[in-house]
C-alpha cells in the first residue's frame, strides 16, 4: 500500500514539474530534461535582469571621470525598506561617506509625508541610516515600494548635485 502511495505521489510531482515547466514530454526522462532547461532559461533572464539593473545604475557615472562601473557600484548606497505595523524601517548603506546625502533623504521623508519617529545615522567614513517613518494623518497609503523609489529619487538628485 505504501508503495502505491510512494508511486501516486511521485507521478503527482511529475505532472507538477511538467506543468510548471510548461513541458509536453510523456517520459520522466523528458519531463526532467525539458525541467532542467527551464531552469538553465530562467538562469539566463536572471542573468539578463541583472545585468540591465546594473546598466540603468550605470547612468549616474560621469564619462569625463575614470571610475568604472563595479566601483560605482560598490559606493552607490543600498536602499531596503521594510513594512512595520505603522510605517516603514527604512535602510540605506554606502561604503563611503556621503555628505549631505541625510538631508536629501530627510526632505524625501517629508515630501511622502513620513514623520521620522526614530533614526540612527552614521556619515563619517561611510553612510548609514536606520530610520522608522511613520504616515502623517491625511496622506494616502504608501507602500514599501513607494518609500523606497522615494529614497533612490532622492540619492539620484544627491549624486547628480554633488
Amino acid at each position: 500500500m505504501s508503495r502505491d502511495k510512494k508511486r501516486e505521489a511521485l507521478e503527482e510531482k511529475y505532472q507538477l514539474l511538467r506543468s510548471v515547466t510548461n513541458s509536453n514530454a510523456a517520459s520522466k526522462a523528458s519531463i526532467l530534461v525539458d525541467a532542467s532547461k527551464h531552469i538553465q532559461e530562467l538562469k539566463e533572464k536572471v542573468a539578463r535582469l541583472n545585468e540591465d539593473i546594473s546598466t540603468s545604475c550605470s547612468y549616474q557615472i560621469d564619462p569625463s571621470i575614470s571610475s568604472n562601473v563595479e566601483d560605482h557600484q560598490r559606493s552607490f548606497p543600498k536602499v531596503s525598506v521594510q513594512t512595520l505595523e505603522k510605517g516603514f524601517l527604512v535602510n540605506v548603506y554606502s561604503e563611503r561617506s556621503c555628505p549631505g546625502l541625510l538631508v536629501s533623504i530627510l526632505e524625501a521623508f517629508e515630501e511622502l509625508g513620513l514623520e521620522v519617529l526614530d533614526a540612527k545615522a552614521s556619515c563619517t567614513d561611510r553612510f548609514e541610516l536606520e530610520a522608522v517613518g511613520e504616515e502623517n494623518e491625511g496622506v494616502d497609503s504608501l507602500d514599501a515600494q513607494i518609500v523606497r523609489q522615494a529614497v533612490l529619487q532622492a540619492i539620484r538628485n544627491w549624486s547628480g548635485s554633488t
